[in-house]
């Protein structure tokens, strides 16, 4: 009996040459004895199908997050960590995605998103002989893995835009090895290294911007511990724009003499949504994943973030900006950074979130709903008590349990009240935020302040070469977030450099970061 469908198609050849062909098994033999297939190993035991026709992107990055062995920091199914299409979602809903395809820069945002390093270019940014260079490198390490963006006319196969992983290289006949996630379609294989650079330089209609490459690494420390910056929701872009342009002219073209109004100038103009810009990074699990026991490592989390807040606490402009946000004068701008919402409103939202990711809904269209939360101190032998927030959340007629581990200081920030279900005060937890989001800022943000003496006492608010350790590091990452924002936003091609720090005595300094465009 027919089927409607289709199964598979068959690979045009020339100008591709099926992996599992004579020549194709040639080939691979060849570039094993050249050392120019190390790369291939780790990426075929992690090679997946791409689970809807437009998942490409998403496809090729979890991929290669797993074979680079970066730890998402977040459950996938059961007590298993493990990079999943359906958890990449940071840059673009999920539903978009499945309906519309990922654009070159999203995919960029996503893999800098899940901590991985990463360098993008456009091909109107390189030459096709820095891209053989760079597939060079990767052929002869496992340390780094190419995505090529790529258009699928090129070769003859149907289709347009696609993104796939580049598995290796055979230097003798300038091939590499695309193993392309749409095994449904094509499997694996060979093609010219110049035709591929044809591929890569065609425009892409929807962005009107060239097609690339992206090298993936692993990362050099770990992602935000405490704040994460979102491009989720389209508002991102306007809120890159202020903090990134606004801001540095606001503060140029006005008389500022003191830091309140340097703060005013921040503040007033800042888009109603930049909540959704800059978020806390919780931590939420199924009840039934280990009950409300506390497991040693959630300890070390729960630590470290404690620690983080701390620190943050313990600036100068942190104390700069609590007492300009209590000032009656500011009482309306406080709401930018929380509104009015109690920490249970707040912690709903969270686990309704959460439970979406866990249950793989994140980005679709069902609606998820937080119908009661439940506050709980867990005691450890010998350890400081834990708040583990538990909530029951419900879609439709489905009903699950989660909880979201909560720092003891993270409770003061949100409520300044000693009863957490009478929480009406949020400029404690909008001080914190601002207070990371300005120390974030580029260090020329700050230039166009006229008075002299304001100049030197905001750079020395906010120079990062003061700051523990830590805290360099998470400000540092925000700093590195912005700016890739910013040149996804611009459509621009991308380099990562790896943050550098060296050892001072006891403590460690990081130098500037200044990325080249």
């Amino acid at each position: 009996m027919a089927m409607a469908g289709l199964y598979r198609r068959l690979l045009p050849s020339p100008p591709a040459i099926d992996f599992a062909s004579s020549e194709g098994k040639k080939l691979f033999i060849d570039a094993i004895q050249a050392g120019t297939m190390e790369g291939f190993y780790k990426l075929i035991s992690y090679f997946q199908t791409q689970s809807e026709p437009a998942y490409c992107g998403l496809a090729s990055l979890s991929m290669v997050l797993n074979a680079l062995a970066i730890d998402p920091g977040r459950k996938w199914k059961g007590p298993w960590r493990w990079f999943d299409e359906s958890m990449l979602d940071c840059c673009e809903p999920l539903e978009k995605v499945k309906a519309e395809g990922i654009s070159f820069g999203k995919v960029v945002c996503l893999a800098q998103c899940a901590g991985a390093e990463v360098e993008a270019f456009r091909t109107s940014q390189t030459t096709i002989d820095h891209f053989r260079q760079f597939v060079k490198r990767c052929s002869v390490s496992d340390h780094c893995h190419v995505v090529s963006s790529y258009h699928r006319g090129t070769f003859k196969q149907t289709g347009t835009g696609h993104f796939s992983p580049i598995g290796g290289y055979h230097a003798g006949s300038d091939m590499v090895l695309i193993l392309d996630v749409a095994r449904f379609k094509y499997p694996p294989h060979w093609v010219p290294l110049t035709l591929l650079w044809e591929a890569m330089d065609t425009l892409d209609e929807t962005t009107g911007h060239r097609r690339g490459f992206m090298l993936i690494s692993q990362p050099q420390r770990d992602p935000g511990l405490l704040y994460t910056l979102s491009c989720k929701h389209e508002s991102w872009v306007n809120v890159a724009k202020y903090l990134m342009d606004d801001v540095p002219h606001l503060l140029k073209s006005e008389d500022v003499k003191d830091m309140d109004g340097v703060l005013s100038i921040l503040c007033a103009s800042l888009p109603s949504d930049f909540g959704k810009f800059i978020q806390w990074v919780a931590e939420v699990r199924r009840e039934q994943d280990g009950g409300i026991g506390i497991s040693e490592e959630e300890k070390g989390r729960l630590a470290i973030k404690e620690e983080l807040l701390k620190q943050v606490q313990d600036t100068g402009l942190f104390m700069n900006i609590v007492n300009f946000l209590s000032s009656t004068s500011c009482c309306r701008r406080v709401l930018a950074f929380g509104g009015n919402k109690n920490f249970h409103e707040i912690a709903a939202s969270v686990c309704c979130q959460g439970a979406e990711i866990l249950s793989g809904r994140s980005g679709t269209s069902g609606c998820s709903c937080c119908r009661e939360t439940c506050l709980k101190c867990v005691n450890g032998s010998g350890d400081k008590p834990v708040t583990v927030l538990s909530a029951t959340i419900v879609n439709g007629k489905n009903e699950e349990k989660v909880n979201m581990l909560v720092p003891q200081s993270m409770m003061k920030l949100c409520c300044g009240a000693p009863d957490p279900n009478n929480c009406i005060r949020t400029q404690p937890a909008g001080s914190n935020i601002l207070t990371a989001l300005m120390l974030a800022l580029p260090p020329e943000t700050w230039c166009g302040i006229k008075d002299e003496k304001l100049l030197e006492e905001v750079q020395s608010l906010v120079s990062t070469g003061n700051l523990p350790a830590m805290l360099q590091e998470e400000v540092l990452h925000l700093r590195r977030q912005l700016y890739l924002l910013k040149k996804c936003q611009e459509n621009k091609c991308i380099k990562q450099e790896p943050l550098q720090y060296v050892k001072q005595g006891s403590s460690f300094h990081f130098p500037e970061l200044s990325p080249s465009s």
